[in-house]
């Protein structure tokens, strides 16, 4: 999705209600929406004048609204702009004139998967029609820069198209001892190659037409115009000129020695590629990919608990012990067609030449065995290393090297999270059954936290900006995993899935409740901010025990909130009202979470009493840099002002940010610029 994870659009309804519930399918499915609403062509005009949305969601069935006429519109506002019809049924005449109308997708109104499915692939497909233009834009840029620099380039640079020189530089003119242009324009390049290299050289050209990967730099003789010739070492490059693909061919006349480069291209510590090599490495794999070539593997190497390992064998053991486990690697593998090298302190990068999925899983298995089952000498001690393998293979679907080192970084963490030692690659094919294999693990995980008090209760103050008295804190939980604690986005959407979302929250919040006893009991007044899931809403006996647990606490001066998000209220209007009324009876308070993203925010407020309104995140994204979103917090204090509701700011950023939420007449902060959250003692949340 958007990089700043808002996408604007623009929904053609005559009900806010149905515009709501489409709302609320989207951010369901994950999608952060800036929503704008209209029901007239002016409306329309406006929201294109003002919000300049990404995709319009229409309802056919607005009243004075033509599908055709309504494009034409948009098309008439110079955007790229997706529009998608929303409809109640389906049949072969609505599909065949939405589609002749233009709109780019259909999506039934009641399969909300369905609606799901259509705005994320007409957003992607909008996404990368807006890439390929700044694509495109730069391309021409760096086309033009890189004429521009052809001609003052002291290297011989020739563009080669079917043999056949099509455009050289001024070097390579005087390195071959041409005059003019005209005099090498049209020769074959073989002429140019001395006899003893032409062979080896033709055959380089013929694969590179083929598709094959780039060769290493090709030393050779090459002959002048005047029958002398000169030592060169010549490079390769897929290239293209006046839209043509071609060869582009670097003569580097050796002023240098062979070895000395090869050797600046080598990491002193373990002999292989640095990480400056390693990486062009990647970029030609991914290049190769791209071209046709299949069953290649990025892996990234690193060995498991270095840090204590060093602190073992000792720091001047370290570079030694690393030399070994790269040379081990190195056995490994094969060294005429894979590579290794260097990616980071301790990372090894490994680019594996072309084989089969189950010769991978086998290789980067017997490379961890080997390891393990390997005694290292660091000094006088020895010892033994385990290493962790996180990799994805290489195809034309993910050829892009920042995607690659993403997939294969991603693999190489949640193999450590899982405690190490173990391998995981990245295999599309297999995406099904890695997911239930993963799934399985990390609801043993939750299930096991759960049932051996392995949560944790972690703290993020929240800062007053209007003097309020007593200290405030958002309680957020992680749990205990093999490698330190872990982040609710890994364990969250499994507990979800498999219905233990309401115990946790059950533990959380008696924790919580624990903890507050105990601040209470130093002298402290503390408000905690606590998250509540819709799954837990739809406990009947939540309600109950939280009061009893509250009432058991005698809390006097400190207060217990409950949040939770603007969309989850929504759809569960009518239990959430019961819920609130019964808490802020007991004496606890209520907070909406990612308030303000709706068409009509504050129309919620006359069913659900709210006493604090969390500020949605997205507001808070390049706050300085964005007028239109000073302007609606500042609306949206005043109104929650008004009708007695305090408000937070949160994913606070900068200090600049401060001072215009200060501005805006936000009550209180929240976010990592001001402090990271950090661990509750376990001793503060035992009962008193």
């Amino acid at each position: 999705m958007k990089h700043d994870n808002v996408i604007r659009i623009l929904f053609i309804e005559n009900s806010v209600e149905d515009a709501e519930l489409l709302i609320n399918v989207l951010r369901n499915g994950g999608i952060a929406v800036r929503p704008a609403r209209a029901t007239t062509p002016d409306d329309i005009q406006a929201a294109l004048d003002e919000s300049i949305p990404d995709l319009v969601l229409m309802n056919p069935g607005v009243p004075g609204i033509d599908t055709a006429t309504t494009m034409r519109q948009l098309d008439a506002s110079g955007r790229d702009l997706a529009m998608i019809a929303v409809v109640d049924s389906l049949d072969d005449d609505t599909i065949a004139d939405l589609f002749a109308a233009g709109a780019r997708g259909v999506a039934l109104r009641k399969r909300s998967d369905q609606v799901l499915a259509v705005v994320q692939r007409e957003f992607e497909a909008l996404s990368t029609r807006r890439q390929v233009r700044r694509l495109e834009t730069a391309l021409r840029e760096t086309e033009r820069r890189c004429d521009a620099l052809l001609d003052s380039s002291r290297d011989a640079i020739a563009y080669v198209h079917e043999g056949m020189h099509v455009r050289v530089n001024q070097a390579y003119l005087e390195a071959f001892g041409f005059a003019e242009f005209d005099d090498i324009i049209g020769l074959p390049i073989l002429d140019l190659v001395a006899g003893t290299h032409a062979d080896d050289f033709k055959n380089t050209l013929r694969g590179l037409s083929k598709g094959d990967r780039i060769p290493p730099p090709m030393e050779l003789l090459a002959r002048r115009d005047d029958g002398g010739t000169f030592k060169a070492s010549v490079e390769f490059a897929h290239a293209t000129f006046e839209g043509e693909a071609c060869l582009q061919i670097v003569f580097r006349q050796q002023m240098v020695d062979a070895a000395l480069v090869a050797q600046l291209q080598r990491d002193p510590v373990t002999g292989l590629y640095n990480r400056s090599r390693t990486l062009e490495c990647i970029d030609e794999a991914v290049a190769a990919a791209a071209a046709g070539r299949a069953g290649q593997a990025v892996l990234l190497v690193e060995p498991d608990n270095w840090k204590e390992i060093v602190a073992s064998a000792g720091i001047g053991n370290a570079d030694h012990l690393l030399a070994a486990l790269a040379a081990k690697v190195t056995e490994s593998i094969d060294p005429d067609e894979d590579v290794a090298g260097v990616l980071g302190d301790h990372t090894l990068g490994l680019i594996l030449s072309p084989r089969g999925d189950l010769e991978h899983a086998a290789l980067t298995e017997r490379l961890r065995t080997t390891i393990a089952e390997t005694i290292f000498d660091a000094g006088s001690r020895s010892l033994t290393v385990t290493i962790t393998i996180g990799g994805t293979l290489i195809a034309e679907k993910n050829a892009n090297t920042e995607a690659v080192l993403d997939q294969a970084s991603a693999c190489l963490r949640a193999a450590q999270n899982q405690g190490g030692n173990r391998v995981e690659l990245h295999d599309p094919s297999a995406r099904e059954k890695a997911d239930a294999e993963r799934e399985q693990y990390w609801l043993d995980l939750v299930r096991e936290a759960l049932a051996q008090d392995g949560l944790r209760l972690y703290h993020q103050q929240i800062i007053s900006l209007q003097d309020a008295a007593g200290e405030f804190y958002e309680i957020l939980v992680r749990m205990r995993g093999p490698k330190g604690d872990v982040l609710p986005s890994y364990f969250f959407p499994v507990a979800e899935r498999n219905g233990l979302l309401p115990a946790i929250d059950r533990w959380v919040l008696g924790h919580a409740i624990d903890a507050l006893a105990h601040r209470e009991n130093d002298g402290l007044t503390t408000t905690y901010f606590v998250k509540m899931t819709l799954q837990s809403l739809e406990d009947p006996e939540l309600l109950p025990w939280l009061v009893r647990r509250l009432e058991s606490a005698k809390l006097r001066r400190s207060r217990l909130v409950i949040e939770m998000p603007e969309s989850k209220v929504l759809t569960s209007l009518r239990p959430t009202q019961e819920f609130v009324a019964g808490w802020r009876k007991a004496g606890g308070g209520f907070a909406i979470e990612q308030f303000g993203s709706g068409l009509n925010s504050f129309q919620m407020l006359n069913h659900v009493e709210a006493d604090f309104l969390k500020i949605d995140r997205s507001f808070m994204t390049d706050l300085p840099q964005h007028p239109e979103n000073q302007k609606r917090i500042a609306e949206i204090c005043k109104e929650g002002h008004a009708s007695g509701k305090q408000t937070v700011a949160e994913w606070v950023e900068d200090a600049v940010s401060t001072s215009l939420l200060f501005a805006a007449g936000v009550d209180f902060i929240q976010g990592n610029f001001l402090q990271e959250p950090a661990k509750v003692l376990a001793e503060e949340y035992m009962p008193v």
